[in-house]
């Protein structure tokens, strides 16, 4: 028979022991996505044609939040989010990228490591299926940040990279938005008056975050035009001491504001929330002549949209439960 003060060892020893039955603490991730901002109102977009958009939109933020309840990186919860987008002719991007004056299409995309500040980006290729697919592979298996053109493409195909045929991208809508341009003499921003560019930022459950963006640029553009989304620090940017930002809007306001950076510069180094930094950069964006939106998230796992336009497609969930898709202002 145990003595008394062999069972009371005993009892310290399996008060101190680990519970083997316990459960994994639980595991906080965010997810923000956006599919562009522009001159989305309500009385001009038909029910069907919402539905449309808010399912793409679902799509999109059910492929990365699958990534993040599994434990998932954040950077694999952005480029799985924006493929999807890239793969849905909703949005200006991949499939649905618009058609330069010429009649081709050039992508640009960027990615973002907050965990490393980690970066590839790439601009002006015509043949990659999934842009965000190259940018990470310029992150991940070359020594620099940022490929354009033929030599990106080149890449592309030392790396695997999916290619495609120019018509793979010739949706009749892209085609019509080209022509309406031409034939009414109009400017870059007037027909269909959207940045269509696509974005994700996440936290995982190790608390690291990650950005990525993609586009096709302006409809009708000219000169080889690049924009903000493919530049670190202007439409793209991820910094764990921080915050992850994905832009949309006028690229050329974004890149002279380093709207991206300056987000997360706000955060880091004034203390404030992810929403007031993103608004005042916005303002800021707008006071200089420029119209666009962002979305940020935080290591804390705060999710912020601000726009200065009528509507941004945009979603967000997290491991809370929360989830929202919206389009409109109101």
């Amino acid at each position: 028979m145990k003595t008394t003060a062999a069972v009371l060892a005993g009892l310290v020893l399996l008060a101190l022991a680990p519970d083997a039955a316990a459960k994994e603490p639980p595991m906080h991730w965010t997810l923000a996505i956006h599919g562009g901002a522009g001159t989305m109102r309500r009385e001009a977009m038909t029910p069907a044609r919402e539905a449309e958009y808010r399912a793409a939109l679902d799509a999109a933020l059910n492929a990365g939040s699958a990534v993040l309840a599994k434990g998932g990186s954040a950077l694999d919860a952005v480029s799985a989010a924006v493929a999807v987008m890239e793969d849905d002719p909703h949005f200006n991007a991949g499939r649905g990228a618009v058609f330069t004056w010429d009649g081709t299409n050039q992508l640009d995309a960027a990615i973002m490591d907050g965990r490393t500040r980690a970066a590839g980006a790439i601009a002006g290729v015509s043949h990659v299926k999934n842009p965000v697919r190259l940018a990470r592979a310029v992150m991940e298996h070359s020594p620099h940040v940022m490929l354009a053109g033929a030599g990106a493409e080149a890449f592309a195909r030392t790396q695997g990279i999916q290619m495609v045929d120019h018509a793979y991208f010739a949706t009749p809508e892209r085609r019509r938005q080209l022509e309406e341009l031409k034939a009414k003499n109009l400017g870059f921003l007037d027909v269909d008056h959207k940045y269509g560019t696509v974005g994700a930022v996440a936290l995982d459950s190790q608390g690291h975050v990650a950005a990525a963006t993609s586009t096709g640029g302006m409809t009708g553009k000219r000169w080889d035009r690049i924009g903000d989304s493919p530049i670190i620090g202007a439409g793209t940017y991820a910094d764990d001491r921080a915050c992850a930002v994905s832009a949309t809007g006028a690229g050329e306001y974004f890149i002279r504001a380093g709207a991206a950076h300056e987000i997360c510069a706000r955060i880091r180094f004034k203390g404030e929330s992810a929403q007031t930094a993103a608004d005042a950069v916005i303002k800021d964006i707008a006071e200089l002549g420029g119209d666009g939106g962002v979305i940020v998230v935080t290591p804390g796992g705060d999710a912020a949209f601000s726009f200065n336009t009528p509507g941004m497609y945009r979603a967000r969930t997290s491991s809370a439960g929360g989830r929202e898709v919206a389009i409109f202002r109101d």
